[in-house]
């Protein structure tokens, strides 16, 4: 019997059909492996995935393979992004067994967990011969197999974390930046060899770092990446990574935790240089987080698949004859010149780059447009429209940013809706869940990353909006953190202290996609110390950031959200209080003054001097003008009431 019908993930509803008698993660699985004497087939993987899509329609959609895997196995199917922490016990036994990873993820286990083979994708032919040879092993060789488990268990907690050093200091900075100079593609951007992924957390920092040699590497990245394949040059938005070096054939599926990062990240690139590119790769991307990925509720949906009729990419890619019938002869010539049309993915296909930006821009917002509404007729990606946690929390910093930044009310609007939904609907007993879908909450806890990017997310609100509520919300959410997550020796696991057992509590504190819980969280302890003086939430986020020290020497790509968030540190980071009504102009000016500031981490208090954020506390007007004070550590220099004195301030900080 497949018992995914009435799951929750749209990826786990995917398999709903299957004949595979599919289980759902939990003791009700592990108590049928234990009754029947049979091992765990435990199959990891998400709904846009590509290759879980082609393994799914090959192995677990026929008849006679899902019958050997039904009579010899108790098969569970997980979803990782509801279940992070699953997926990352799992996945760490598998890079120790196979020296890689990905998805879909395929693990054996005894039925208390413990995982004793493991591979990612299998063909049909070869997937059958491993469950033959898996079950005659666990049949007639029974004890090699417990000890295997038991071995990959013991291995893997000896290994786990990393050792903490001290907060980093500024010439650890300096060679992260050389180390990241060492990897970089100084011809095409990015960082190493193929498949490319967009390296969100590090551009971050290398803008922080403000150096000739970081502005370097960040900008040609940025300027490569939205000029090539990854960037949907139609409808705005970036897919997953890069096939090759050059950034011109992605792997389209589309996810909400990328996008999100990157439109933070061209929105700073923009406020640090002037930057048209940046602007405007920052304001499509925005556009398209409303445009396609928020759900009915007002959050924002997890991805878009990389599949349409059956095809990776076909939504996306067009011929020089396509282009003809929907432009003409004329304009149909000079759009595939235009998009670099050449034959660049399959059967004479090519995703769309604009490599350079047209002399003719008028023709080219009409070309755009006729082309985007043709593409519109065809048939969409599917979406997963969970709404999880930690990646709204992402899209709330963002989307905030971008707001103040860019003038978009709609924007600003946006967030404060997703930030609305998650306190409403996420926190149960006080208590984060991962995710929901159309409105109805998940079961699922929520994982460091979870707490860390919505506080994150909530911070940055409230300083573009100045409503307590969103301190509030980061508030709670970080004495969560504290009291749950720490290892004790200044480091965080990825998991409560009271949640699950697997076989292993996950940490790790190097980032992935996505920061790290790890860093995420002394990220948004630091800003919250710089907004209320606290020296616990500051002394945690020191802490945190003592695995930065051991990685950036020689593995600083792993460590960008630590980098910047230890570069905010070390320069502070810088606090402004702006006081004054917020329908006073005046006000606004100082606000934005302070809101364009490239000050690495810089925090903004904004309301009229009393109540809740300890930063306004004694901080009023200036005989009765509305006024900003500019702080270190809760010390502040001598209140100013215009922008231009603002400047002066802020400069004298750096």
């Amino acid at each position: 019997m497949n018992r995914l019908v009435d799951a929750t993930s749209p990826y786990l509803l995917q398999h709903a059909g299957n004949p595979v008698d599919w289980w759902e993660w939990g003791e009700p699985a592990f108590a049928a492996a234990r009754d029947r004497d049979v091992p765990l087939l435990i199959s990891v993987g998400y709904s846009a995935c590509h290759w879980c899509h082609v393994m799914a329609h090959e192995s677990f959609e026929d008849e006679a393979t899902a019958a050997m895997m039904n009579e010899r196995f108790v098969n569970v199917k997980v979803d990782r992004e509801e279940r992070p922490d699953v997926d990352a016990v799992y996945m760490g036994a598998t890079q120790a067994m196979t020296g890689q990873g990905g998805w879909p993820m395929t693990v054996f286990a005894t039925p208390d967990g413990r995982p004793f083979y493991a591979g990612t994708y299998f063909p049909r032919p070869q997937f059958r011969r491993l469950l033959h040879g898996i079950a005659q092993a666990w049949a007639t060789d029974r004890q090699t197999v417990l000890d295997q488990g038991t071995n990959v268990v013991q291995a893997l907690n000896e290994r786990a974390g990393l050792p903490a050093g001290p907060l980093p200091s500024r010439d650890t900075l300096a060679g992260a930046v050389r180390n990241l100079a060492d990897a970089f593609d100084a011809a095409r951007g990015g960082f190493g060899a193929a498949p490319k992924f967009p390296p969100s957390m590090v551009l971050e920092f290398l803008l922080r770092a403000g150096t000739a040699d970081a502005m370097a590497m960040a900008e040609k990245t940025l300027d490569a990446m939205a000029r090539g394949g990854l960037y949907d040059q139609l409808g705005g938005g970036f897919a997953r990574y890069s096939v090759d070096a050059e950034w011109i054939v992605p792997h389209f599926e589309k996810m909400l935790y990328d996008n999100a990062l990157l439109l933070r990240v061209y929105t700073h690139w923009w406020r640090a240089t002037g930057s048209t590119l940046g602007r405007r790769i920052a304001l499509e991307t925005a556009d398209w987080l409303l445009r396609e990925m928020r759900t009915p509720e007002g959050g924002f949906a997890s991805a878009l698949d990389a599949d349409s009729e059956g095809e990776e990419g076909r939504f996306y890619v067009w011929t020089p004859e396509q282009l003809r019938e929907v432009l003409g002869d004329e304009d149909g010539a000079w759009a595939t010149a235009v998009f670099e049309v050449t034959g660049t993915f399959e059967h004479g296909s090519s995703v769309l780059q604009l490599l350079t930006d047209p002399d003719d821009r008028d023709r080219f917002e009409r070309v755009r447009r006729a082309l985007l509404a043709a593409r519109e007729e065809r048939v969409r990606p599917g979406r997963d429209d969970k709404v999880v946690t930690g990646w709204n929390g992402l899209a709330i910093a963002a989307l905030a940013e971008a707001g103040a930044l860019f003038d978009r009310d709609d924007l600003i609007d946006a967030a404060g809706t997703a930030a609305a939904l998650l306190l409403d609907l996420h926190i149960a007993d006080d208590r984060l869940l991962r995710a929901s879908r159309a409105g109805q909450a998940g079961h699922n806890a929520g994982v460091l990353e979870d707490y860390a990017d919505l506080a994150e997310g909530l911070i940055a609100l409230y300083g573009v909006t100045g409503d307590t509520r969103w301190f509030t919300g980061a508030r709670g959410l970080l004495a969560t953190v504290l009291a749950r997550f720490g290892d004790g020796e200044g480091g965080f696991y990825d998991t409560a202290d009271d949640g699950e057992r697997l076989f292993q509590r996950p940490r790790d504190p190097t980032d992935n996609a996505t920061p790290s819980g790890q860093f995420a969280a002394a990220g948004a302890l630091l800003s919250y110390a710089a907004l209320t003086g606290s020296s616990a939430h500051r002394e945690a986020a020191e802490a945190a950031l003592g695995a930065v020290s051991v990685l950036a020497d020689k593995y600083a790509r792993f460590a960008g959200w630590g980098l910047a968030v230890a570069q905010a540190a070390l320069d502070g980071p810088v606090e402004v209080a702006v006081v004054g009504p917020a329908d006073d102009p005046r006000t606004r000016l100082l606000h934005r003054t302070a809101l364009m500031s490239t000050a690495p981490g810089l925090v903004i208090a904004l309301g009229d001097g009393a109540g809740t954020v300890p930063l306004l506390d004694g901080r009023g007007t200036v005989d009765g003008e509305p006024a900003a004070y500019v702080c270190r550590r809760f010390a502040c220099r001598l209140p100013v009431t215009t922008p231009a004195e603002l400047n002066q301030e802020l400069g004298r900080m750096g």
